[in-house]
């Protein structure tokens, strides 16, 4: 009868030099940082592009009010409306309203930028007069 003799128990790791020990443990360990820091870049396009659309209604609303001569209702919508810290600045020209709506970046990752929205209504019949600057 043959006999059987049992495989040898071989450790892991065994038979390499011991450059490539944990070196799964490595690429792993960078692909989990990689896929965490496209996560955060995405969240972050994403909070500044809501940031904007919210910024641009605030401009949109405010030019509508200031356009009917209701200026301090303007502010108000833009409080409402727009990202916290955003400012409004009104300019009329003739019977033209613009807006401008600016408001930092979410998260504070760039403070030089901001965010700015621009609109333009026409001033209402009768309200040219009524307007505050």
């Amino acid at each position: 009868m043959a006999e059987v003799v049992p495989a040898p128990v071989v450790a892991p790791g065994a038979g390499t030099t011991g450059r490539d020990a944990g070196a799964v443990t490595v690429e792993a360990a960078l692909g989990i940082c990689s896929v965490i820091a496209v996560f955060a870049l995405i969240l972050t396009g994403a909070g500044a592009l809501i940031g904007h659309l919210r910024c641009t209604d605030a401009a949109v609303e405010a030019a509508r009010l200031v356009a009917r001569g209701d200026r301090p209702r303007a502010d108000e919508a833009v409080g409402r409306i727009a990202p916290a810290g955003a400012s409004l600045s009104v300019l009329i020209e003739g019977d033209q309203v613009s807006t401008e709506v600016s408001a930092p970046l979410p998260g504070g990752f760039l403070p030089s930028q901001s965010l700015h929205a621009r609109a333009v209504a026409v001033l209402e019949p009768g309200v040219e007069g009524l307007v505050v600057r």
